[in-house]
């Protein structure tokens, strides 16, 4: 008697699909989908989802090997999904959907559906890390890595890569250490590509992301404070940084050809030895210069402010028409200089302006910017409009950090999303009610935070600087501390709420 066939799929105790047909196992994570209903389902509950299309069941054996591997990574964060167009359900999905891997190369196809619809075509490399930056932000950039004219600058991985190099290469390397979100290194990014197939065998250039935690040690070891960071080598040696920011390859050439170190840059002039017809104070003559001007406007400022930049040539102009026998006198202080009067004035954020009158504060007056309203202000005094209350004032359940709290808060959550943000900036401003939302819904679980951070607060500019923030807002995710990647999504509570659900 001979044994009837029987055609089994079994799913065995690990957990893992076995395709049938192949000796590829499927990661569980992969959903099998063959109803057109499910596959709606789908798309309707998942907001970021890789399909899978294959003409049979072993067409896309080499990709659900990668898939496979992928899904296990960007768990959470995406879904991967495979549809057989070979079998009889599958059939009728993939003729609905209007897809026919068979005309396609390796007779398989990969569609991207973000919210709900088809979002593009996935047409980068087949690699797991492509496909992994793919899933984790499928509208960004793609990586330096893929593209062709970049192939002669030597792409580093791992720290364990980055000193075998070193160890290994004869000639001179010169490194770019890098962040994929930094506007600087994208701009960059093709000039160095040109130098490197312009010097390709005499030098070696050679880039490497280095802004996950996982390379804190290593830009330490290389003063790495900012992207790009370029470091030269001459056999495994770091001999000088390359702080040539607006360069071209022909300039990134020429270096090489004699390599030296940085030249000192130009001290900036401080604001109170130029020119200018504002009074300068100091925490010495600061009390003494408002009993001798009984009306005085105020500016505290610190040097490195860009606002405070952006609004020194509309004060001076204002100075130069009212110190000259106005009802009033312009002056300005360096907050970051004389502390113990900007303490006594409790002043955290620059500009602040504010307003004496027979040697008492007033107003502050946070609306004068330009040399017009100035002007206007100090002909007719009046008190501001009523200042509108602050985020960090308002009661909810986001919890509002500085730099002498922040590390500390984190350390201890498991899932922290840090919303760094200008209390200016509008798209902050629209976002703000929706993170509150998404901050109350979790409320009650103590390792989940929704945080904010007030970058013209105080020192908090270090902060934000060193955590990658280049504009407003800019969203974090760290898990117990340690940052994790940037979150690029939609910013509505239902997107944030189903992010920290994910993680």
């Amino acid at each position: 008697l001979k044994e009837p066939f029987r055609l089994m799929i079994q799913i065995p105790s690990c957990g893992r699909l076995l395709n049938p047909l192949s000796a590829v196992k499927v990661s569980p994570l992969i959903e099998k989908v063959s109803d057109h209903k499910d596959f709606k389902k789908l798309l309707r509950t998942r907001t970021n989802v890789l399909v899978l299309y294959t003409e049979t069941a072993t067409s896309g054996d080499s990709h659900l090997k990668l898939l496979s591997d992928v899904a296990q990574t960007v768990k959470g964060q995406g879904t991967i999904a495979w549809v057989n167009c070979g079998d009889s359900e599958g059939r009728k999905l993939c003729k609905k959907v209007k897809v026919d891997p068979s005309s396609k190369r390796g007779r398989a196809e990969l569609l991207h559906y973000k919210d709900g619809t088809f979002h593009t075509e996935y047409s980068r490399p087949a690699t797991f890390k492509s496909m992994v930056a793919f899933l984790k932000d499928p509208s960004g950039p793609p990586l330096w890595e893929e593209n062709p004219e970049a192939k002669d600058v030597v792409h580093i991985e791992t720290e364990k890569d980055f000193r075998k190099l070193l160890k290994k290469e004869e000639r001179p390397v010169l490194m770019m250490f890098y962040a994929p979100w930094c506007g600087v290194c994208k701009r960059m990014q093709p000039i160095f590509q040109q130098a490197a197939t312009e010097t390709k065998g005499k030098y070696v250039l050679a880039g490497m992301n280095v802004h996950p935690a996982e390379f804190d040690g290593l830009k330490q070891e290389y003063s790495v404070k900012g992207y790009p960071t370029f470091c030269y080598f001459e056999k495994g040696k770091f001999l000088h940084h390359y702080e040539n920011y607006g360069a071209t390859a022909k300039d990134i050439a020429d270096w090489l050809k004699n390599p030296q170190p940085p030249q000192p840059k130009t001290p900036e002039v401080p604001w109170s030895e130029t020119d200018s017809a504002v009074f300068h104070l100091s925490d010495e003559s600061f009390d003494s210069f408002l009993e001798e001007h009984p009306a005085a406007l105020v500016m505290f400022y610190a040097p490195w402010c860009g606002h405070c930049k952006k609004m020194k040539p509309e004060y001076d102009e204002a100075a130069e028409i009212l110190n000259k026998g106005s009802p009033g006198v312009l002056a300005a202080m360096d907050a970051t200089v004389h502390k113990a009067v900007s303490d006594r004035f409790k002043i955290s954020g620059f500009p602040t302006v504010k307003y004496f009158e027979k040697g008492e504060e007033k107003y502050t007056l946070p609306q004068l910017r330009n040399k017009d309203k100035i002007i206007e202000f100090m002909h007719n005094p009046q008190a501001p409009p009523p200042p509108e209350q602050s985020w960090e004032e308002k009661p909810s359940s986001v919890s509002h950090l500085g730099s002498e709290d922040f590390r500390e808060a984190l350390k201890k959550k498991k899932h922290a999303l840090v919303m760094f943000y200008a209390p200016w900036c509008p798209h902050c401003k629209n976002a703000v009610p929706h993170f509150t939302t998404a901050a109350e819904l979790f409320k009650e679980d103590r390792k989940i935070v929704y945080a904010a951070v007030d970058c013209t607060k105080g020192q908090n500019h270090e902060l934000c600087k060193q955590e990658g923030v280049e504009g407003y807002p800019t969203f974090n995710y760290y898990n117990y501390g340690k940052f994790v990647e940037k979150y690029n999504g939609d910013r509505g509570v239902s997107d944030w709420r189903q992010f920290m659900i994910l993680q």
